[in-house]
C-alpha cells in the first residue's frame, strides 16, 4: 500500500464470489477500523461485477472501466450506534485478476455524523435539490491516480462529474437568488492541473518509465468546460450586478523537491538523536529529532519555524536570538542551487511579518520559502521528514504545483465593471465586494476596493 490507502488482497470462495469489506472510521473505543461487509459477484464474460450488501442499493452493478453510483453504507459501532457514509467504486479490470477501487468514504449529507454545512440542515436540503454529492474535503480523487490505482481517463471522468455536481449547486442557488452576495468555488481546474501538468514537459521525472500519452490538451479542454459554466452564470447577472471571475493562484512545474529539514540538519540547525542519520530511519513527523539540540525545523508546505523557548514545548532559542537566526537561515537558503541540475531552487526567504498583518500573525511560520519554477518543498518535508540529500526528483503524477514564489503563479481576475487592475491583490477582493454592497470595510481589513 502507498500513501493514504489500504490494499486488500482477497481470494474468491468456492462459488467464485469475493467476500470483503469497506473500511470505515476508527472505533474510538477499540481503536480498530469499522467495517462494512460486501460480496462481489464477478461476470468476467460481461466484464462487470455486482456488489451485494446491506447498503443502498443492496445490489450495485459496475462495468469495467466505469465508476459506480453511490453506495450508502452503515458502520455499526455498537448495538445502538452507527455511522452512515457513502462510497463509490471504480472497476479497473475483471481479468486476469479483478481490481476494484473504493473511494474514500464520504459523509452522507442526509445523515452526517456532525454538521457539514451552515446551517446544519442545508446539507440535506441540497441533496433534495441537486442529488447526492461528494462531501470529503478534496473530492477529486488525486490519491488514486497518484498511487496508480486507476488511469487518467478514470480520474478525468470523476473530475468532470464533480464539475457537473458543483454546477447543479450553482444553478440551484442562482435560480432563487433575488439580491445579495453569491459565491461558488469550482476547484477542478486546480486538481486537473496538478495531475496533468507533467504532460506538457517531456523531461518531467514523473514521466520516466511511464507511457506519456497525448494528454497535453486536457487542461485547456477543462478550462473550456469551465468557460461554459461561467457563461451560464453570466446569464443571471443584470446591469446592477457585479460579476467577478477569479482564481487565487496559477500553476507551475514541480519537478524537484527540496528537503528543507535535511538542509537545516546539514547546517547544524536541526539535530537527530545519536546514531540516526538522514534517510528512512529518521522517519516522518520528526520521529528522530533531538529537540534539545534543534534550533529550527520545517513542516507543511514551505514554512520554517524556530524552536523558540516559551512557544515550542522543548524550545531552546531565546527571543533575543530569533532575528539573527532568521537572518542566517534566509541568507543560507536564498539562491540555494541544485548543483546536479545547475539551477537555483529557492528565490528568496521572507519573514511572516513581511507577508501577514493583523491579530493572527503569530500563527504563521516564522519564515516562508519562495521556491523557483520547477521546485517545491519535498513530500517528506511537508510531514516533518529528514530524508537523505537536499533534493529529490518528484516522480509522483502530481507534477504541477503553486506553493512557490507567488510572482510565478499569478491568478486571474475578470469583472463586468471597470476596475483598477494594476497591482490588484486577493486582499482587495473583500473590500471590493463590500463596496459593491454599500458596506464599509472593517477597521483591520487589508486591501482596498478595486472599483472605479
Amino acid at each position: 500500500a502507498q500513501e493514504s490507502e489500504m490494499v486488500l488482497n482477497v481470494k474468491p470462495d468456492a462459488g467464485g464470489a469475493i467476500r470483503t469489506h469497506v473500511i470505515g472510521p476508527r472505533n474510538p473505543k477499540t481503536r480498530s477500523d469499522l467495517q462494512f461487509d460486501i460480496t462481489i459477484q464477478i461476470d468476467s464474460s460481461a466484464r462487470r461485477v455486482t456488489l451485494l450488501s446491506e447498503g443502498q442499493p443492496k445490489a450495485l452493478e459496475i462495468r469495467e472501466g466505469e465508476w459506480s453510483d453511490w453506495l450508502r453504507v452503515k458502520f455499526k459501532i455498537g448495538m445502538l450506534q452507527s455511522v452512515k457514509g457513502m462510497v463509490r467504486f471504480h472497476l479497473v479490470q475483471t481479468e486476469p485478476v479483478i481490481e476494484l477501487y473504493a473511494s474514500p468514504v464520504n459523509f452522507d449529507p442526509d445523515a452526517p455524523m456532525f454538521p457539514i454545512s451552515s446551517p446544519p440542515e442545508y446539507a440535506k436540503e441540497l441533496t433534495r435539490s441537486v442529488g447526492t454529492y461528494y462531501t470529503t474535503g478534496m473530492v477529486e480523487d488525486h490519491g488514486g491516480l497518484n498511487n496508480e490505482r486507476f488511469d487518467e481517463s478514470a480520474y478525468m471522468e470523476q473530475c468532470e462529474g464533480v464539475l457537473r455536481e458543483r454546477e447543479r449547486m450553482m444553478v440551484y442557488e442562482l435560480d432563487r437568488l433575488k439580491e445579495g452576495f453569491f459565491f461558488c468555488l469550482f476547484d477542478t481546474p486546480d486538481r486537473v492541473q496538478h495531475m496533468f501538468w507533467r504532460f506538457g514537459e517531456q523531461d518531467h521525472p514523473a514521466n520516466h518509465g511511464r507511457p506519456v500519452n497525448d494528454l497535453t490538451h486536457v487542461i485547456e479542454d477543462h478550462y473550456r468546460a469551465c468557460d461554459g459554466v461561467v457563461g451560464k452564470a453570466m446569464r443571471y447577472a443584470d446591469d446592477q450586478t457585479l460579476f467577478v471571475t477569479l482564481s487565487d493562484h496559477g500553476m507551475n512545474s514541480f519537478q524537484r523537491g527540496v528537503h528543507l529539514n535535511t538542509w537545516l540538519h546539514s547546517n547544524g540547525l536541526l539535530s537527530l538523536r545519536d546514531g540516526v542519520r538522514p534517510g528512512e530511519e529518521a522517519g516522518d513527523f520528526f520521529h528522530s529529532v533531538d529537540w534539545d539540540r534543534t534550533r529550527a525545523y520545517a513542516v507543511g508546505l514551505g514554512g520554517i519555524y524556530l524552536n523558540l523557548k516559551g512557544r515550542e514545548e522543548r524550545g531552546i532559542v531565546d527571543g533575543s536570538e530569533a532575528e539573527a537566526l532568521k537572518a542566517a537561515i534566509s541568507s543560507g537558503l536564498t539562491d540555494l542551487r541544485d548543483a546536479g541540475h545547475d539551477r537555483v531552487a529557492i528565490r528568496s526567504i521572507v519573514s511572516r511579518e513581511q507577508v501577514y498583518a493583523g491579530p493572527y500573525v503569530d500563527e504563521a511560520p516564522d519564515l516562508l520559502v519562495n521556491f523557483s519554477e520547477g521546485y517545491r518543498v519535498s513530500w517528506a518535508t511537508a510531514l516533518g521528514g529528514v530524508p537523505e540529500g537536499h533534493f529529490e526528483d518528484n516522480v509522483k503524477k502530481w507534477g504541477g504545483d503553486h506553493i512557490i514564489d507567488p510572482s510565478l503563479v499569478p491568478g486571474v481576475l475578470f469583472m463586468n465593471r471597470a476596475f483598477k487592475n494594476d497591482g490588484a491583490s486577493l486582499l482587495d477582493m473583500a473590500p471590493t465586494i463590500l463596496s459593491a454592497l454599500g458596506v464599509p470595510k472593517g477597521p483591520v481589513m487589508e486591501g482596498d476596493s478595486l472599483l472605479v
